[in-house]
């Protein structure tokens, strides 16, 4: 025998309505001041009861006609859903209402922890990349690293300022995407927004693995668990993340802070000790990378090197134009202080740290950083407790840098969702009104690029910084023509500043190209590269999708023709099931037809003649099927259908079963299954499947579910 969606039934409960809202003023609509109808202890009888309330499902607005789902419309109702709630509540916190956004946004201590954090923790690492350059042309080029480092300060006033007249033009948030497809053209919005997701995924990766990489130099002995330690702090920091933007500007506040302490503390104190005690020195670690025996010579092109690598201090100076709405009232002034302190705070921490390692002698170690070595030597015999302090801070932020990312790109990806560039899944917001799906996407791909490059924040760099000034140079570009175009007042300096910006980020990103493309810069172009084209045919896939399902206007009223609605019923064994199909596809049109499909024409009529005695108005028709497939007549009984009446609309309703426990519904509902993909992508087709309930006593009714072919 075939078969059946029938056939998988088993039991006999039945699936009685136990409760009802009566028909309200306005048809469609749920009457919030209704009674419940509730079923009585005796069979067939029923009593009414007024809510309460508290306990509406729906609260009426002051517009007539709409309502506001309350909190006892989206409670869980089953144990699994109570369960699941409150594990959410406990690992992301309790839900937050879209009327509380506003109360979610940041004040500027806050903001600059969560946005400025990728910036302050880059001059943690940006003077190692530099002197890691310049040891190949000899220890005595490390002298060097100070005019490189005074160079990258110039270029971060540059850049601050520029930045400073985007949040002036654009205070709802004006990221190089926003700011380039404005003014510059689609091709180069997706390309800046290329190179800003290549960006964020690579500032999560290089954070966490220089954050992983300070505390390795203070414990030497975690260095050989290093990825598996990078990974775990990626998922902690996502599920803090997940739990809403505010509370982990306060959860990141304080190691922001503390690091901003730390640093201060550790470039006094040193600059103290060097006035009074000029010959002090930092002992070389075991692990130091050696100087060639034949220098290479202190080329221009070993100079731009080591300037591109040490350009990676200016990663996330972008991040506050970007995050302008998170920001409390008035938005844009207070992200441009903010910007001010961060560019501040960065350059001194960054020059300061270079000029006291060029002072005391450090080089670049494999296994120690030169914030480690600094620190080692000026808190030194008994002021060591203070050097843990200061590696202990700088972990933190570099591990926490990452979470200015988790700020700016699921916002990112919901702007280009919206513009129909990325699954509109990206704007999704979850429970804490965080961008769920934009963090989690951000947060595997991080620990994937972790895992791929062994957490190793020297063969990360050069991936890093390209897409970074690729980004500059476009948003930069992007305001000169909004100058040119608007000419609003104060337009001629603002364009100064941003043709001076566009101009030097541009000549940095050719130089970051040029000088890392061999070393794996050549892997973030390719990214780029990727995206953008995966940009182009998702928007290209959505416009045509909405071409095929543009309504010409007066097609509703004049071009629409309606067709008869034929329902179909696949039958295998008359159960409660089955009689609750039929009444529902009883209930939908009149032109209902049962269909048993067999391979026992004898059992088949017997069936039939059953039917016909319970069921008096829904004929059925038997086919025989003698190679006992069951799909392919019921496609070929439509398929007949549909050259008696082409066009015509065809519904085949199945039943659904419903188990106590997950694991049974592998037992039900296989041939449903297999009829229902079957028939998904047929045209003019509509699948409805009927939930019957098959644990616990008093099920509670389901609305069924249709699927359009």
């Amino acid at each position: 025998m075939a078969d059946h969606p029938g056939s998988d039934a088993g039991g006999d409960n039945g699936g009685d309505i136990h409760e009802r809202v009566r028909v309200p003023r306005r048809q469609g609509l749920p009457d919030v001041e209704a009674t419940e109808i509730i079923k009585g202890a005796k069979p067939g009888s029923r009593f009414a009861r007024r809510v309460r309330e508290g306990d509406r499902r729906f609260a009426r607005s002051e517009d007539d006609g709409t309502f506001r789902a309350t909190d006892r419309a989206t409670a869980p109702r089953t144990p699994t859903q109570r369960f699941w709630m409150n594990v959410r509540k406990v690992a992301f916190g309790a839900p937050i209402s879209s009327e509380d956004a506003d109360e979610q946004r940041l004040p500027k201590t806050k903001a600059l922890a969560v946005f400025s954090s990728d910036a302050l923790s880059s001059a943690a690492y940006a003077t190692d990349e530099i002197l890691l350059v310049l040891v190949a042309a000899g220890t005595g080029a490390l002298t060097h690293s100070i005019a490189i480092a005074l160079a990258i300060g110039l270029l971060l006033a540059i850049v601050t300022f520029s930045y400073r007249q985007t949040i002036k033009a654009y205070p709802s948030g004006g990221g190089a995407y926003i700011v380039a497809r404005e003014n510059l053209g689609d091709v180069a919005g997706l390309t800046a927004a290329a190179a800003l997701s290549v960006d964020y995924i690579l500032t999560v990766s290089v954070s966490i693995a220089a954050g992983v990489f300070a505390i390795t130099s203070a414990i030497p002995s975690l260095h050989p668990a290093s990825v598996e330690i990078s990974v775990a702090l990626v998922a902690a920091i996502t599920l803090l993340n997940l739990r809403g933007l505010r509370e982990s500007g306060t959860i990141f506040a304080v190691p922001t802070y503390m690091f901003i302490v730390a640093f201060s503390l550790l470039i006094v104190v040193g600059f103290l000790r060097l006035v009074f005690d000029p010959g002090l020195t930092a002992p070389i670690p075991e692990s130091v990378v050696q100087a060639p025996t034949i220098p290479k010579g202190l080329t221009i092109f070993l100079v731009l090197r080591a300037f591109a690598s040490g350009c990676a201090a200016l990663t996330g100076v972008e991040a506050i134009s970007n995050g302008i709405p998170a920001f409390k009232k008035p938005e844009s002034k207070n992200a441009s202080i903010t910007l001010m302190w961060m560019a501040v705070i960065l350059g001194v921490f960054f020059i300061g740290l270079t000029v006291l390692a060029n002072q005391l002698g450090v080089q670049h170690a494999d296994k120690v950083s030169v914030p480690a070595q600094v620190a080692k030597t000026v808190f030194s015999g008994y002021f060591r407790p203070i050097f843990y302090a200061v590696q202990t801070a700088t972990a933190l932020i570099l591990i926490l840098a990452a979470n200015t990312s988790y700020a700016d790109f699921p916002r990112l990806g919901s702007i280009l969702a919206k513009d129909r560039f990325l699954p509109h899944q990206f704007t999704f917001r979850g429970d804490r009104l965080a961008f769920s799906n934009g963090i989690i996407v951000l947060g595997v791909a991080a620990a994937a690029l972790l895992v791929v490059f062994n957490a190793d924040v020297d063969r990360l760099i050069p991936l890093y910084a390209f897409g970074v000034f690729v980004s500059f140079t476009l948003s930069q570009s992007g305001m000169v023509v909004h100058w040119l175009r608007l000419r609003e007042r104060g337009w001629r300096w603002s364009l100064l500043v941003n043709a001076t910006g566009a101009v030097a980020t541009a000549i940095v990103a050719l130089i970051v190209g040029g000088t890392k493309f061999s070393e794996g810069a050549w892997i973030s172009m390719i990214a780029m590269l990727v995206l953008a084209v995966a940009f182009f045919s998702i928007y290209r896939h959505y416009t045509g999708v909405e071409r095929k399902l543009h309504v010409p206007k007066g097609e509703l009223l004049e071009g629409a023709t309606r067709r008869k609605q034929v329902v179909l019923v696949p039958v295998d064994e008359l159960n409660r099931a089955m009689l609750q199909v039929v009444d529902y596809a009883r209930s939908i049109s009149p032109n209902v037809t049962a269909l048993h499909i067999t391979d026992d024409i004898e059992r088949g009529q017997e069936l039939r003649l059953q039917w016909e005695a319970a069921v008096l108005d829904v004929p059925m028709v038997l086919i025989d099927s003698p190679y006992r497939s069951f799909v392919a007549p019921v496609q070929s009984y439509i398929d007949a259908l549909d050259r008696t009446d082409p066009g015509q609309y065809v519904t085949v309703v199945l039943p659904e079963f419903r188990t106590a426990w997950p694991w049974q519904r592998f037992l039900h509902n296989q041939s449903a299954r297999r009829l229902r993909n079957a028939l998904l992508d047929r045209p003019n087709t509509v699948i409805a499947e009927v939930p019957y309930q098959l644990g616990g006593d008093e099920p509670e009714p389901r609305e069924p579910r249709r699927r359009a072919g």
